[in-house]
């Protein structure tokens, strides 16, 4: 068994057994210097930063890189220095930072095997040799950020040092760096009251930081084994939170994501708004498993919920069409929308789902989504009075299709009745416009 893979199979199991290895007194401990935190450090308050106001947008290298550490073998693939640089640079070279991807994010398999004398964490030294403040101001040279990965547990999920017991002195290793990103995992907590207290902590500790690092959280990943997840108090921590398993480059893995966000949206969706967001994982467009209209399908998706958009893919290797998907002004709009507002499933009907999300100046992005994967294109017949929460194009609205192809749809009245033609597994966006406010535009 290759070191990749097994690192692969410790990252599992270190998330099948997140609860595993904490003695009660380190526990007892946390929570004491966290009430001493809340108590004794005035000015200091949670999620203190005043980012994601809008969703965040960027490049992660996980689900396409992995655990990837083999650089004699695989020196164009593995998790180095050099790979977060190229992909920098292709952030600004190939139009991403234009457009609003503006984080560069590390996963896990960055680090030593152990910490150094001080305690504090540091890169593999032959794969990060000049070392993660110099990658920071070379991320930064472009006019990007950086992000980078840790663990609320002993461990990571790949079985590197875990910040339990370290969240200080890593929040300020952070924080010297010139880290603007906390991407952290819940692998290797001893039980659920360690692991919510370090998810808090954590929080607290960036804040004292005195730097603005935007905080990524799992922590309803992995509470909602035992209980239901308080999202006013996640909120009030993270900017924002995984819900959901990792994603996978596959269909089925996009289709259970979806679908467990549905089932979930009565609570989901009150909880995302500016400064926090549902995180759903990463755009996997652009890789091996997905369709063209699979494509199509997660980002019109991703954006009608508000999520973060975090690609993880190979920018050196990209297909011009996938590259024009994730660069579509207009889905990113719909994404990055000022209102705020997660969308939601309207509802479903045999095999397609309609999906809408408010926003600003009473417009409404609208999706139909065939779920079906036998046969060819389907027409798909609805009345634009069952959209936009009833309100529907009162008294008309300029419909414009987005995807898959952008056209002008027309003027439609409130009682119209409105039909989509949409392929197997795809999906075909909308935008509805008040026609008073289509008017003001010009």
């Amino acid at each position: 068994m290759g070191r990749s893979r097994a690192a692969e199979l410790r990252r599992e199991q270190g998330r099948a057994f997140a609860f595993g290895c904490l003695s009660l007194s380190l526990a007892l401990a946390l929570a004491l210097a966290l009430v001493l935190t809340l108590v004794g450090v005035p000015g200091v308050t949670a999620l203190d930063n005043g980012l994601a106001l809008t969703p965040t947008m960027g490049w992660l290298h996980w689900e396409r890189f992995t655990c990837n550490v083999d650089c004699i073998e695989d020196p164009e693939n593995c998790i180095s220095e050099q790979l977060f640089m190229q992909m920098a640079d292709l952030m600004v070279s190939e139009g991403w930072k234009d457009v609003g991807y503006e984080y560069v994010c590390i996963d896990d398999c960055w680090l030593a095997s152990k910490r150094d004398e001080n305690g504090r964490l540091k890169a593999d030294p032959k794969r990060f040799p000049s070392g993660i403040r110099h990658l920071a101001n070379y991320v930064h040279s472009k006019g990007l950020k950086l992000g980078i990965y840790q663990d609320v547990g002993t461990l990571t999920c790949a079985g590197y040092p875990g910040s339990y017991g370290y969240y200080d002195i890593d929040a300020k290793t952070f924080a010297d760096w010139g880290v603007d990103l906390l991407k952290f995992d819940g692998c290797n907590s001893k039980d659920l009251e360690s692991l919510v207290e370090g998810y808090k902590y954590m929080s607290f500790a960036l804040n004292k930081t005195g730097r603005s690092i935007l905080y990524s959280c799992e922590w309803p990943l992995y509470t909602r084994h035992f209980q239901e997840p308080n999202y006013t108090e996640i909120r009030q921590y993270c900017n924002h939170w995984r819900n959901y398993g990792d994603i996978f480059d596959s269909w089925s893995s996009v289709k259970s994501i979806l679908a467990w966000t549905a089932s979930k949206q009565e609570s989901l969706v009150p909880a995302a708004g500016p400064g926090g967001w549902n995180d759903p994982d990463m755009l996997v467009i652009g890789n091996f498993g997905l369709s063209w209209d699979q494509q199509v399908t997660q980002m019109v998706l991703w954006a009608i919920m508000a999520a973060p958009l975090f690609m993880s893919n190979d920018l050196r290797h990209i297909s011009p069409q996938s590259k024009s998907l994730l660069q579509n002004e207009d889905v990113i709009a719909i994404n990055q929308d000022p209102l705020g507002k997660q969308g939601y499933r309207l509802r479903k009907d045999e095999d397609f789902e309609v999906w809408e999300r408010p926003l600003s100046n009473l417009a409404w992005a609208v999706a139909v989504f065939n779920q079906k994967e036998i046969g060819g294109p389907q027409n798909y017949a609805f009345s634009t009075a069952a959209l936009g929460e009833g309100l529907g194009c009162a008294p008309a609205c300029l419909i414009t299709q987005i995807l898959p192809v952008k056209e002008e749809l027309g003027l439609y009245e409130w009682t119209s009745q409105l039909k989509v033609r949409v392929n197997p597994t795809g999906t075909v966006l909308l935008k509805l416009q008040t026609f008073q406010q289509h008017k003001s535009f010009h």
